[in-house]
């Protein structure tokens, strides 16, 4: 009799207990839902101001109920709202894939400074790369909901890292899926020479992608003395141009007058 009312307990316990998770998973839900609208908000602004944007895409999601409950059972933490809030700290998770190395970092910083995120943890795998070359910037960051009950303060995992990260990691995962013997060690040999040959690939293409930017602030710079010229020839009389062009230029001319 003691047992079927301590079982009986601990099943009415756990059916609170996922109410209760039900409940919380909405904010994380929430703090997703933030963050991708911001992002998106963010990459078609880039677009549309400068032709490019660091973002290539996102990915996001909220662990499952099992899944937070196996992760309790392995870390050994009690079973309770408070033990899921403050001993998992990826609940909620979302992935940005961006071009190049340099825009891993330069997102980071718009995060910080413009998106109301706290950042509470930092792992760089980029520049320390795991044994198995597994590259990518972690972040644990504290993003503001509000809710009904109040402003909550709710943990998202952030992973920022390059379309070849992406490529590796996704391929690694697909090749070890629901593996969990010891991998040989002329596979880990050959998984780290495929993620030193991306992250070659990155840092070409970064290099690249710098030079052709040198490139094109040169070619603006031309441009724009060359309009500088013509404005000027223009504004002395010394080139005539069709009355309504004319106007146009000569309006320009005004306005530059004003600045």
């Amino acid at each position: 009799m003691e047992n079927y009312q301590m079982i009986s307990n601990q099943v009415e316990q756990f059916k609170r207990l996922r109410e209760e998770v039900t409940r919380i998973m909405m904010m994380y839900q929430f703090a997703l839902n933030e963050l991708e609208t911001k992002i998106e908000i963010l990459k078609e602004e880039f677009q549309l101001l400068h032709d490019y944007s660091p973002i290539e895409h996102t990915k996001s999601r909220v662990k499952s109920f099992e899944s937070i409950i196996g992760k309790i059972q392995r870390k050994q933490l009690p079973f309770s709202v408070n033990s899921i809030r403050n001993g998992i700290k990826d609940i909620a998770g979302i992935r940005i894939t961006c071009s190049f190395i340099s825009d891993i970092y330069r997102i980071k910083e718009m995060l910080e400074q413009h998106f109301d995120v706290e950042i509470y943890e930092e792992k760089d795998y980029i520049k320390d790369p795991k044994p198995n070359g597994y590259r990518s910037l972690h972040l644990i960051a504290g993003v503001p909901v509000v809710m009904t009950t109040g402003r909550e303060i709710v943990c998202v995992e952030i992973q920022i890292r390059t379309i070849a990260m992406d490529f590796w990691a996704s391929l690694e995962h697909k090749i070890f899926y629901k593996y969990d013997e010891a991998v040989p060690p002329h596979l880990t040999k050959e998984l780290k020479q495929a993620a030193d040959a991306a992250n070659l690939l990155d840092q070409q293409m970064e290099r690249l992608h710098k030079e052709i930017s040198i490139i094109k602030e040169k070619q603006q710079d031309v441009g724009d003395e060359f309009t500088k010229l013509l404005l000027s020839q223009v504004g002395q009389s010394q080139l005539k141009l069709p009355p309504i062009i004319e106007q146009e230029v000569g309006q320009i001319l005004r306005d530059e007058k004003k600045s």
